[in-house]
């Protein structure tokens, strides 16, 4: 199991050091996200200031962007950093896709975000091999690359595709023709045993393809404090609250609480949601450890089940420099 971390929320100006200081930790891959900034940009810095290191976007939102965006992206990333570069993607809901990005939510999320990977690696495979380029879908029609806008071919043309998802549905997605399956933060062992990961070999199966052709990369909370613990509880109530991912709830028999904090959401009601996570709500969805036996508890507790495994809390250089390399050496 591979130790990655999570790039913090941060001026690109300070991307350089981030990257260095990740690189010396010992980590294996450091991760953008797209919450405030867009998550390609720090990409081209980690990989001007790192040479070992994998980076790769968890996530960048697919239904935001054409997948011929996403190939160009992702194709000038790999050239930078010879292959170090993974392409994650994620679908978001539908209230961000329609009213954060104004673009359309498509009545099936797995047909329209197959489509985008497929025209994402016929792109790939025209460049590099000169493969005709002629994909026609129900979502996609992209027939046209003259010799101008083709950037040809690179060192390393064979980009990892890793999908999210919380559902069964983007995780046979992810077994059938990804390379990595992100798994949210708001989960569980029992939901990632008895639901993501059957539905991921479903998927293998119908690609006919081994478990080790995917990687299964989670970002579990933590909490080794007081404080930590706070903020894991509040996160926990925060997700819990998120219609689409009812089902996590539904499955751990929770499906009443959150439909209540759905409600305190709506109404904007945000200091009361945590005081609805139970300890046992806690325990089940972060690990409550030491940072002494943090390193053995991750293990024991995702070891069957993760093969990169990234704290959601993220790495900030000068703090905690020594347990995190503490950390990175008990992985390595």
């Amino acid at each position: 199991m591979k130790l990655d971390a999570a790039l913090p929320i941060v001026q690109l100006k300070e991307i350089p050091a981030i990257a260095k200081a990740a690189e010396e930790i010992g980590f294996a891959a450091l991760w953008t996200q797209e919450t405030q900034h867009d998550p390609f940009l720090p990409c081209t810095l980690i990989a001007e200031h790192s040479a070992s290191m994998d980076f790769g976007t968890a996530i960048a939102v697919s239904f935001a962007r054409s997948p011929a965006n996403l190939a160009y992206t992702a194709w000038d990333l790999a050239a930078q950093s010879n292959g170090r570069f993974i392409l994650g993607l994620g679908t978001q809901v539908k209230a961000h896709i329609e009213r954060r990005f104004g673009m359309t939510w498509p009545e099936s999320v797995t047909g329209k975000l197959r489509e985008q990977i497929q025209v994402i690696r016929a792109l790939w495979d025209c460049w590099q091999n000169g493969t005709k380029l002629n994909f026609r879908g129900e979502h996609y029609k992209i027939t046209l690359m003259s010799p101008f806008f083709n950037p040809g071919k690179i060192e390393n043309p064979n980009i990892p595709i890793y999908i999210a998802g919380v559902n069964t549905g983007l995780a046979r997605l992810a077994g059938e023709m990804c390379e990595g399956f992100h798994a949210h933060p708001f989960n569980s062992p029992k939901y990632m045993n008895e639901i993501i990961l059957p539905a991921i070999e479903e998927g293998l199966q119908k690609s006919g393809r081994k478990r080790s052709a995917l990687s299964v990369s989670m970002t579990p909370f933590i909490a080794t404090s007081p404080e930590e613990e706070g903020f894991a509880r509040m996160q926990i109530a925060f997700y819990a609250s998120t219609p689409s991912y009812k089902a996590v709830m539904d499955f751990h028999g929770w499906g009443e609480t959150a439909e209540k904090l759905s409600g305190f959401a709506s109404k904007g009601e945000w200091a009361e949601m945590p005081m609805l996570i139970t300890d046992e709500m806690l325990n089940e969805f972060c690990l409550m450890t030491t940072q002494e036996n943090l390193a053995a508890d991750l293990k024991k507790r995702f070891g069957s089940i993760a093969d990169r495994i990234t704290l959601y809390t993220p790495f900030i250089p000068g703090e905690k420099d020594t347990w995190w390399k503490d950390l990175a050496k008990a992985f390595n």
